[in-house]
C-alpha cells in the first residue's frame, strides 16, 4: 500500500452492495424464523382422548369389522393368530394407507410374502409357507408385539373364546349396575 491509500473502514465495507444484499437477506431470513415460531406458539387442539383397551378373542368374521372405517375408527390386524390394535397407526394401515388391505383381517400371508393382501379365508392357517415366510411372519409379530396392544387371539372355527380378566370386570360392574336400579 501506498500512503495515500487508506484501509476501507468498517462503514465502507458494511455499506458495500453485496454486503448489504447479504444484511437485507439475513434480516429476512430471522423475520421469518420469529413469526414461524410465534405461530406456532398459539394454542393446540388437544389429541382425542384415548380409546378402551379392547381385549377378547375374535373370529375373522368378528375381525372385519374392525377396518378403521367405521365411526369409531379403530383398526384391528392379525399376524400368526394374535390380534393386535394398530389404530395409532393409522395412517398405515387404516382406509387409504399403504397398508389398508390388512386392516380387520389376517395379515400374516400377505406380511410373510410381500404382498400388501390378506387372505379373505375363513380362517387361513398358512400351513403352506416356506420356513423363510414362516420367519419372516415372526419378525413381523415381534415388531407388532413391540410397538401395538395385542387385543386377543384370531379363533379357528369352533374354537372358544377365552374370558379376559377386564372382560370379567365389566360384567360384573354392569350386573352390580343392573342390581342397583332393580333395588
Amino acid at each position: 500500500m501506498t500512503e495515500n491509500e487508506t484501509s476501507p473502514t468498517f462503514w465502507d465495507e458494511l455499506t458495500s452492495p453485496i454486503n448489504l444484499i447479504l444484511v437485507f437477506f439475513i434480516l429476512y431470513l430471522l423475520y421469518k424464523i420469529i413469526k414461524s415460531h410465534l405461530e406456532t406458539s398459539g394454542p393446540e387442539t388437544p389429541p382425542p382422548p384415548p380409546m378402551a383397551k379392547l381385549r377378547k378373542d375374535m373370529t375373522v368374521a368378528e375381525l372385519k369389522k374392525y377396518d378403521g372405517s367405521d365411526e369409531e375408527g379403530r383398526v384391528l390386524l392379525a399376524v400368526n393368530g394374535i390380534i393386535f390394535d394398530v389404530t395409532k397407526g393409522k395412517r398405515f394401515y387404516g382406509p387409504g394407507g399403504p397398508y389398508a388391505a390388512f386392516a380387520g383381517k389376517d395379515a400374516t400371508r400377505g406380511l410373510a410374502t410381500g404382498e400388501v393382501a390378506a387372505s379373505d379365508k375363513e380362517y387361513d392357517d398358512v400351513s403352506d409357507l416356506s420356513p423363510d415366510e414362516v420367519a419372516s411372519a415372526k419378525e413381523w409379530e415381534e415388531q407388532f408385539k413391540e410397538k401395538y396392544d395385542i387385543v386377543g387371539r384370531l379363533l379357528k372355527p369352533g374354537e372358544t373364546p377365552n374370558k379376559y380378566e377386564d372382560e370379567a370386570s365389566e360384567h360384573k360392574n354392569e350386573n352390580k349396575n343392573e342390581d342397583k336400579k332393580a333395588q
